[in-house]
């Protein structure tokens, strides 16, 4: 083979490569399984088939309800500079601004170092609720800057929040 044919299959094997592991961590494809469920996250941690059904009954629910809206006080946290191992949480408060009930099927991390916890119920036109973000610095030195999806029946079916933080060495 001459190089230039070689340079050319380089090159589509590498950006081949680098759309498979877009369309995996974006949750695009129905198959991605990364952010989706959080399956195969760098802590190998497993969700179980109940879990898994009981987000796609949310799911289906949710997709099935007329739109909100939904208003965050604010969409990004700056938690400043922490030492590594420490853990630290943020309440993204919200409010459904719509006239229809809210309800979030899913919150999703974009690593397993950070924990979100969400209304399992539906919040009512009018009324607050509270997204809780914990993030685990533990083997995470350095600047780290992470999102969160939320899948709900608001006009903007998945929308992310996010956070910045420097961790420094012990």
């Amino acid at each position: 083979m001459n190089a230039q044919l070689k340079t050319v299959l380089l090159t589509v094997l590498t950006l081949s490569v680098f759309t498979i592991a877009l369309v995996e961590l974006s949750g695009v494809s129905s198959t991605a399984l990364f952010n989706k469920y959080g399956i195969g996250g760098s802590d190998n941690k497993k969700t179980s088939d109940s879990e898994l059904s009981e987000i796609q009954r949310k799911e289906k629910i949710m997709r099935a309800m007329p739109k909100t809206t939904i208003a965050f006080d604010s969409l990004h946290h700056n938690f400043g500079t922490i030492t590594e191992g420490e853990v630290v949480k943020h309440i993204y408060h919200f409010k459904n601004t719509g006239s229809q009930p809210l309800m979030i099927s899913n919150v999703v991390a974009s690593c397993g170092c950070t924990t979100p916890s969400w209304p399992k119920e539906v919040v009512i036109p009018g009324a607050d609720g509270n997204i809780e973000v914990q993030f685990n610095s533990a083997n995470r030195e350095g600047h780290q800057h992470k999102n969160i999806m939320i899948y709900s029946n608001a006009q903007e079916e998945a929308m992310s929040i996010g956070f910045d933080v420097d961790v420094k060495k012990k």
